[in-house]
């Protein structure tokens, strides 16, 4: 019964009450008591991001060859009715964004999410996320959870974190994802929420996508963003003002094998990046029960993600070339400025220099 209660709590309880639930069955300190929950809540999002659609799938298929196959029968049955709603928002839960473990997850590298300037209720934004890293942990936990306090800090603003389209045709982790206001990166979805969904929405967009994680290791400040001027233009088609944002220590909590231009390596990554959407990577974090070891958890560095001052977009229904450069180059420009102006508050060098490749 005890067990139960702990593994319920865990998830959706207080942080409070899994400590002293915990600490009152295996007797041990509050700080080993919350480490441990910190590591258990970082790697099921590890998992969750590696192998949760696959697995689900898998699953389902198993369940149909069983006596319980009309469970898997209703579940399809319900997905095809429920297939577009990913593309008109998704299903957000509050209850979900604000589950216990995402702040286990916070403090485990710990992520901090700094605000730079109000945003209006009545404007729509898109963010541009950078850098990518290998799994965007402080994107995910700023802007799909309520750990960091998002809500809180820009009040009236619905946050809405783009991933790969692919993640919502596999069953149970589309739910999973929706459930924390994560939407496909598509433009069926982002046209629906800055012309359908009311004012007040914030589409994050992590601009470099699998490119820029090919690339990124510790030490490297660099973003793929010079040939990256879809957003731009999206913003200029509904008049979403474009917002910067930079995440020092993303590309610190993995360590990454990197493959040179025209090596073999570097060329599978772009073929499965050009056909399905992702470039796999060859990384490697700490072990489950030693920092000494390699293993799939993620370097407890520090993350801190920083939002940048809005800029003012006009509405253009069918936006020239010359427009959409003009304020690609002010978007890039406020990017480099925010950079530059947190660096060493961050514990990077005043000599750093932000790469735009």
């Amino acid at each position: 019964c005890k067990c139960n209660f702990i593994s319920i709590s865990f998830f959706l309880g207080t942080g409070s009450s899994i400590l002293s639930a915990l600490q009152d069955l295996f007797w041990l300190s509050k700080s080993k008591v919350e480490k441990q929950l910190q590591i258990i809540s970082v790697l099921q999002w590890v998992l969750t991001f590696l192998i949760m659609g696959v697995a689900c799938t898998l699953i389902l298929m198993y369940i149909l060859c069983t006596d319980c196959w009309a469970i898997a029968a209703l579940y399809l049955a319900w997905l095809v009715f429920d297939w577009n709603t990913p593309k008109k928002g998704g299903r957000r839960s509050q209850w979900v964004r604000n589950w216990a473990i995402w702040r286990y997850f916070r403090d485990y590298f710990p992520i901090r999410l700094v605000k730079t300037h109000n945003l209006l209720t009545t404007r729509n934004y898109i963010f541009g996320y950078h850098p990518h890293g290998i799994m965007g942990l402080g994107a995910f936990c700023n802007f799909s959870t309520e750990a960091t306090g998002v809500g809180q800090k820009f009040p009236g603003i619905r946050p809405y974190l783009a991933t790969l389209a692919g993640n919502f045709r596999m069953p149970i982790l589309r739910d999973y994802l929706m459930s924390g206001g994560i939407c496909p990166v598509n433009r069926d979805s982002i046209d629906y929420i800055l012309s359908r969904n009311g004012n007040g929405n914030a589409i994050i967009i992590v601009v470099g996508g699998a490119a820029e994680s090919l690339n990124c290791t510790p030490g490297k400040n660099s973003v793929t963003l010079k040939n990256r001027k879809g957003f731009v233009k999206l913003a200029l088609r509904h008049g979403a003002d474009l917002v910067p944002v930079y995440s020092f220590g993303e590309n610190e909590v993995y360590k990454q094998v990197i493959f040179e231009e025209g090596s073999w390596g570097r060329w599978v990554q772009k073929k499965f990046q050009k056909h399905i959407g992702f470039a796999p990577c060859i990384f490697h974090g700490r072990g489950l029960f030693s920092s000494n070891t390699w293993g799939l958890l993620p370097y407890s560095k520090p993350i801190t993600t920083v939002v940048g001052e809005p800029i003012t977009i006009p509405k253009i229904d069918n936006p020239s070339q010359k427009e959409v450069d003009f304020y690609h180059s002010i978007y890039v420009d406020s990017l480099i400025k925010l950079f530059d102006k947190y660096k060493s508050k961050f514990g990077l060098p005043e000599t750093e220099v932000l790469e735009v490749n």
